[in-house]
C-alpha cells in the first residue's frame, strides 16, 4: 500500500500510553512520533472505548468477568421464560377444550 504506514500494536499502545501519561495533546505526541494526528486520535478513542464501562470508569477484570457471567445468565433466563410462556399457552389451550 503506497502512502500508508503500518504500525505495530506495541507501537500504538506505547503512543496511547504516552498521550495518557504525559498529559500532552494528541497533536503534540503525534508530531513527535511522526504519526498522523487523526490516526493517533482514533487509537486513543478506541483504547478508551475498550476500557470504559457503563459508569465511565475503567472496568476491572473481575467486573468484565461478572458482566460476561451475567449476560450468559440473562440469555438462559430469557430462554426459560420463553419455554414457560409456551407451556402456559399450551395448557391454557388444553383447559379450554
Amino acid at each position: 500500500m503506497v502512502g500508508t504506514a503500518r504500525y505495530s500494536e506495541e507501537f500504538k499502545q506505547d503512543a496511547i500510553k504516552l498521550v495518557a501519561s504525559t498529559g500532552r495533546s494528541i497533536n503534540s505526541v503525534a508530531k513527535d512520533l511522526g504519526v498522523n494526528t487523526e490516526s493517533l486520535r482514533k487509537w486513543v478513542r478506541t483504547a478508551e472505548a475498550a476500557q470504559v464501562g457503563g459508569g465511565g470508569e475503567p472496568m476491572t477484570p473481575a467486573e468484565r468477568e461478572e458482566l460476561k457471567r451475567l449476560r450468559k445468565q440473562v440469555r438462559e433466563l430469557e430462554l426459560e421464560k420463553e419455554i414457560l410462556k409456551k407451556a402456559a399457552q399450551y395448557f391454557a389451550k388444553e383447559m379450554g377444550r
